[in-house]
């Protein structure tokens, strides 16, 4: 089974918001955006990424709320809505036969307006946002991880971009690559604002006299659909974290929940099992 991708046209320069322009499917590497394009340019763009089981998206109502509020908090126009895309996901299933998977939703700030950081002025013709999508075979993982504290990347607890779940992934792939150089699998990252923040793709869960805690949406760490779902279930609880306070832990998000087996050479005790905490957090999702 082979990935596949579509790419919708640009808004029109006069089109209502998220309006699109006709659409083309095709294989990841052969699509592609714009050289003018700001999520291409200055990574300027949202994206999701949705566990797909039994050709059905999984949180897909959670995903689509983060998306949308990220937008209107970085001003970027609305991206699609459920209806527009639950047409396109099983057009993606039937094309390329995946049941099993993860979708990437896309949404960038699109192109107009000039080189440069800045936005088109009042009276200036707006930008024409783009949306494309990706589905690509993958289950979901529960294997166990090795850690380190990154001693070069942090979370920015001050930034509106720590908030939102953006195209602009560089210090996860130094702290990735940081961890690969020192024998781990992958980093935990520190904030800014002191304390642990989280992994680089994935939420910190650490339990702490049978009570499950992860760091406080003030420490920069991404408001994860599972984290979400874990504090409103009452399976967790917002904590500050320090390294020290390490015991069994887990790594979490919609592609899985990975047990922490070690942090820094350290070993440490394994918690409850991985797959049935992940699976409770998807009840009545």
């Amino acid at each position: 089974m082979n990935a596949i991708a579509w790419i919708a046209g640009p808004a029109a320069p006069d089109a209502n918001s998220g309006a699109e322009g006709p659409g083309q499917w095709g294989s990841p590497a052969d699509l592609g955006l714009p050289l003018a394009d700001r999520g291409l340019l200055l990574a300027d763009g949202l994206f999701e990424t949705v566990l797909v089981e039994g050709g059905q998206p999984r949180l897909l109502r959670e995903h689509l709320d983060r998306w949308r509020a990220s937008a209107a908090l970085l001003g970027m126009e609305p991206p699609p809505d459920r209806a527009r895309l639950e047409p396109l996901l099983a057009e993606a299933v039937r094309r390329s036969a995946i049941t099993t998977g993860a979708l990437r939703l896309n949404w960038s700030r699109g192109f107009g307006g000039g080189r440069g950081l800045d936005l088109p002025g009042p009276d200036a013709p707006p930008l024409r946002p783009r949306f494309w999508l990706q589905l690509s075979a993958a289950v979901p993982c529960f294997e166990p991880v090795r850690l380190i504290v990154s001693a070069s990347e942090r979370r920015n607890a001050a930034s509106l971009l720590s908030r939102c779940k953006t195209f602009a992934y560089g210090p996860m792939v130094q702290a990735r690559r940081e961890a690969r150089a020192a024998g781990a699998d992958d980093a935990l990252l520190l904030s800014t604002a002191g304390g642990l923040c989280c992994g680089t793709s994935a939420n910190l869960l650490v339990q702490r006299a049978g009570t499950w805690l992860t760091p406080p949406l003030a420490s920069g760490c991404l408001p994860g659909v599972m984290r979400g779902r874990a504090l409103e279930l009452g399976l967790a609880e917002e904590a500050a974290l320090e390294p020290g306070d390490l015991g069994a832990a887990k790594l979490v998000n919609s592609l899985g929940c990975r047990p922490v087996v070690s942090l820094g050479g350290r070993n440490l005790p394994l918690g409850s099992d991985p797959l049935r905490f992940w699976r409770s957090l998807q009840e009545n999702g």
